[in-house]
């Protein structure tokens, strides 16, 4: 069993501090880390305005950075040969590619924002596994505008961390041109250990909601088919929600009946419409249940929530649909799918003493069907971004 652990955040740190140093000649001023999450219900529920329940991971990525006097920037990581260097102002869109728009593209969202961006040397170290729905770019970014913010002077109070949000959304979007609906960043920067976080953005309100994991442990399993934002399927999903909320006549489908939904002239449309405003409806019973322990209500709710987005919204695939299926089988008191889909992960709630077993069999069916071998991964609610 590939059981994936986060590791000592400090031990990460001090051994990025030596990197930075080795790679850049001078010591790290500051170390930035932000988490990467696992939404517990409410896929594709963001960008239409409603709710979903998302919690932080202890695996995070950590940024090292220090100032330069030059007004340069540098951009490295431990995982990827690829490398970016130019200005602030040259790192938004159009500017660098790949990895390296989702970091330095934030740099350029921070000056946007009015932030005296300074020059920085920045050595990234990511322990998010990729491609996993898990929001490793969330993370990315986070991480990089925490410690910019840091070597800005600026404290990461409320006000600071709502602009992280903000600027790593459009780092996101605008410079490495990939759709969030802005859960992943909200989610990395706001969470509080021990609990998920209610998110409404409709009204732009989070709430933490302190979960009953008392024996039970959150499984995510990493079915390694690789998930990419993009690759025009979750484009396309998105488009379809807008011509929903267009043919009804509502600002986005947080506003729609699910009688009217029905009535949808397009099939697809129809379908995609009804997944969405039927996950709305099904989170905040989530977030009740999994705050009260009542197991019976997420078991239920979470098998409907695949079903839907298996069939109305077709994001699910043979290996997702495999590991929620055996994990159920196994004991798991239920199983989804979990983030945009295409690939990447499932979460399961699993009793402790089962937890090996769900594993297991998940691993098994896996070699059975000739897929590739999983990963897991366990889910404790961790905090949001800080230094380290």
């Amino acid at each position: 069993m590939n059981l994936l652990e986060p590791g000592s955040p400090d031990q990460i740190a001090a051994d990025l501090r030596v990197a930075f140093e080795q790679r850049y000649g001078a010591p790290a001023s500051v170390v930035g880390r932000a988490p990467g999450r696992v939404n517990l219900i409410g896929e594709h529920t963001d960008y239409n305005r409603g709710l979903v329940l998302p919690l932080a991971l202890p695996h995070a990525t950590y940024a090292a950075a220090a100032p330069r006097a030059d007004g340069r920037v540098r951009v490295a990581s431990l995982q990827d040969d690829a490398t970016w260097e130019g200005t602030p102002a040259e790192a938004g869109p159009g500017g660098p590619q790949g990895w390296t728009a989702y970091a330095a593209g934030v740099l350029w969202a921070l000056g946007e924002a009015g932030v005296d961006v300074p020059g920085v040397d920045l050595l990234v170290d990511g322990r998010v596994p990729l491609g996993a729905g898990l929001s490793s770019s969330a993370a990315l970014e986070c991480s990089v505008a925490v410690a910019v913010l840091a070597l800005a002077g600026r404290d990461l109070d409320a006000a600071a961390r709502q602009l992280v949000v903000d600027a790593c959304i459009r780092a996101e979007t605008e410079v490495a041109g990939a759709p969030t609906g802005g859960m992943d960043q909200t989610v990395s920067v706001l969470a509080q250990e021990g609990a998920a976080l209610l998110v409404d953005f409709d009204s732009d309100e989070t709430r933490p909601v302190t979960l009953d994991l008392d024996g039970l442990t959150l499984l995510v399993t990493d079915t390694r088919v690789s998930h990419e934002l993009i690759d025009g399927g979750y484009a396309a999903r998105r488009a379809d929600c807008e011509a929903a909320a267009a043919e009804l006549g509502v600002p986005s489908l947080r506003q729609a009946d699910l009688g009217a939904v029905e009535r949808l002239s397009d099939e697809r449309v129809r379908a995609r419409a009804r997944h969405v405003v039927t996950e709305i409806d099904r989170v905040r019973p989530v977030a009740d249940a999994l705050a009260a322990g009542d197991r019976d209500t997420v078991e239920r709710l979470f098998a409907l929530s695949h079903a839907s987005m298996r069939d109305d919204f077709e994001i699910s695939c043979d290996e997702l649909d495999a590991a929620v299926a055996v994990a159920v089988e196994a004991g798991a008191v239920g199983a989804r799918m979990t983030g945009g889909g295409f690939g990447g992960s499932s979460v399961a709630l699993v009793p402790d003493e089962r937890v090996e077993a769900v594993m297991r069999a998940i691993d098994t069916e896996f070699a059975l069907r000739g897929f590739a071998a999983p990963a897991h991964l366990r889910a404790e609610p961790s905090p949001g971004a800080g230094l380290v």
